[in-house]
């Protein structure tokens, strides 16, 4: 009658290398992961590497307190992380935290003063005349020229469908723009210089320069041709350092990337529109003319008027003269060309935009009219010695907890401390391996309060042992032998370690949400760390227990196993024994022979 629980029981017990054989597994595949991502070390934060960390809080314009909301904030992030990524640091890390505050991390000792001029000001947006462009680096085709083969038709062929044109209207075709650069060769970069139709190019009275002005003129412009020629948008050193110093009412040299991922390199006119007399722009999907997805843009009255007459001049030109280049912190975001004068305040950009392209382009076009300026609430240097030191404490720190857990393990469990600490081992080594690939990932760093997380942890895990050792061990002072007691132990220690586990992670995840910062790598570590016990303890822990029931040291009792049913009390085995029988109630009434 209890045939199928014993065998059910049996097989359970009979199978525990399954569950070793998983984890192995498991170990095995994340540490080859580990290996083959290249990061073999978790990615340390600003207080353990060293480095500068900025705090920036946003402030809107007087009225305009609507300004701050998610949109916004994604999109000065974005802005700052070009930025800062301008500076050569490839851990550079730029991250909103809570409603109006941004937080960017540089590690590795980045030069602050440099890192808070970068990202502690606003972004600077112009609407530029193209006067030439080409590829750049190993795609370029010689000599720097505004028309040569390899250049302009490029570029025709590269962005043959980004074209601006008047809001209310339909957009050009494709063939448009190839039909206007294919007649612009033969037009040297000297002579686009000299045909700068942005405002500044002429005097305002229309009288001739003088002859100082002149010369003045042509050595800017050899100056320039010379910065056009020896610059290479593929270095990005020398892309950051390209139009450094340029006024918007000068010309100037700057890179973008076409739609093939290439690098160009520019020459622009002075600025034609500012950034802020953008009054809006968004991505649209224009069904009407098939165009896909656009970008719209309506500007102030001021804004209009400039814009109109630019391309008024623009259109007047060949290719790649009539392009204008949106430019954002000196790098070009997009060079549409215009066939036509663009009036009415309203302009669209059309071109093979997928929807985050198009989204993209407009933030940055919004950026520019944004009513948000940054202050500066705090900045925090680490050098690296110190960071070196704060990391050695904290693992000095670790490796004291865990000899202290490991040497009360071997006091009070003896044999069973076996167990408890391959078991903390293997915690550990989990642990080591999943934040090394989440560097790479997700973005984790490993900081001083995560490190404290992790130490933590090692106290949450040994208390699951003990938990279920104290179980096994209440089973053998019931009196029964060990194989038993280690299975009838396990439902309700099982019960007692997922309750505990629970209200751990729940505090951990609590913590997580309300809180900003540091303490976030705390509250992600313990959790972590959390779900990583429940995995040991049923993948590990209780199969390898099972196992070691079955050696004569354990199932024995030996003095030193950590299970001696002398030592610990137990109780002589119940046994079941007969009851004489009672003779009935009442006389007996005797029989007659």
């Amino acid at each position: 009658m209890v045939a199928p629980k014993k065998g059910k029981n049996a097989s359970a017990q009979s199978k525990p290398g399954r569950s070793l054989a998983l984890i192995l597994i498991a170990i095995v595949a994340l540490t080859g992961g580990m290996f083959a991502s290249g990061h073999t070390t978790p990615r340390l934060g600003i207080d353990l590497a060293g480095g500068t960390s900025i705090t920036l809080r946003a402030v809107p314009e007087a009225g305009q307190e609507s300004a701050i909301n998610k949109t916004n904030m994604d999109t000065a992030v974005e802005i700052m992380n070009r930025r800062v990524n301008g500076l050569g640091v490839s851990e550079a890390e730029v991250q909103t935290q809570g409603d109006r505050n941004i937080i960017v991390n540089i590690p590795k000792g980045t030069n602050s003063k440099e890192a808070r001029q970068q990202v502690g000001t606003t972004a600077k947006l112009y609407f530029r005349p193209v006067l030439a462009t080409e590829l750049s680096g190993a795609n370029a085709t010689g000599t720097p020229s505004a028309s040569e083969t390899g250049g302009a038709s490029d570029k025709a062929t590269d962005k043959a469908t980004d074209k601006a044109t008047d809001g209310d209207k339909a957009s050009g075709t494709p063939s448009d723009s190839a039909s206007a650069s294919a007649t612009s060769q033969g037009r040297a970069a000297s002579d686009a210089l000299k045909a700068d139709p942005s405002p500044s190019a002429t005097s305002s009275d229309g009288a001739s320069p003088s002859p100082s002005a002149s010369a003045s003129g042509d050595d800017a412009t050899a100056k320039l041709q010379q910065q056009y020629a020896a610059l290479d948008c593929t270095d990005k050193n020398a892309r950051a350092k390209a139009g450094d110093g340029a006024k918007p009412s000068e010309q100037t040299v700057a890179c973008g990337q076409n739609s093939q991922g290439q690098w160009q390199k520019y020459i622009l006119g002075a600025a034609a529109v500012d950034g802020t007399e953008v009054d809006e722009a968004e991505a649209v999907y224009n069904t009407q003319t098939a165009a896909g997805w656009t970008v719209t843009m309506k500007f102030t009255d001021k804004g209009s008027k400039k814009f109109a007459d630019i391309t008024g001049k623009l259109a007047q030109n060949q290719s790649p003269q009539n392009q204008f280049a949106i430019v954002l912190d000196n790098e070009v975001v997009s060079d549409p060309y215009v066939s036509q004068a663009l009036t009415g305040g309203n302009a669209e950009i059309s071109g093979s935009f997928d929807q985050e392209e198009a989204q993209s382009l407009a933030n940055m076009l919004s950026y520019g009219a944004l009513p948000l300026t940054f202050k500066e609430d705090s900045v925090t240097t680490v050098t690296a010695a110190l960071g070196g030191e704060q990391l050695h404490a904290g693992l000095i720190a670790g490796a004291i907890g865990l000899a202290l857990v490991v040497l009360y393990l071997l006091f009070y469990y003896r044999g069973l401390s076996f167990i408890a600490v391959c078991s903390l081992l293997v915690s550990a080594g989990l642990t080591y391996v999943i934040m090394a690939l989440l560097g790479p990932t997700i973005g984790f760093a490993l900081n001083l309060p995560a490190v404290c997380g992790a130490i933590v942890a090692i106290g949450i895990t040994a208390d699951s042992f003990i938990v279920y050792f104290e179980r096994v061990r209440d089973e053998i002072r019931e009196g029964r032998t060990l194989r038993p007691a280690v299975e009838r132990a396990w439902p309700r220690a099982r019960r007692t370690i997922l309750v505990s586990d629970f209200v751990s992670f729940l505090a951990a995840a609590v913590l997580f949400v309300v809180t900003v910062g540091k303490v976030q790598g705390f509250a992600f570590t313990l959790g972590l760390t959390t779900l990583l016990d429940v995995v040991v303890v049923f993948l590990f822990t209780k199969p390898l227990l099972t196992l070691m029931a079955r050696r004569k040291f354990f199932s024995s009792g030996h003095k030193w196993s950590g299970l001696d049913p002398k030592a610990l009390g137990a109780k002589p085995p119940l046994r079941r024994t007969r009851r004489p029988s009672r003779p009935a109630a009442g006389p007996v009434d005797p029989k007659e022979a």
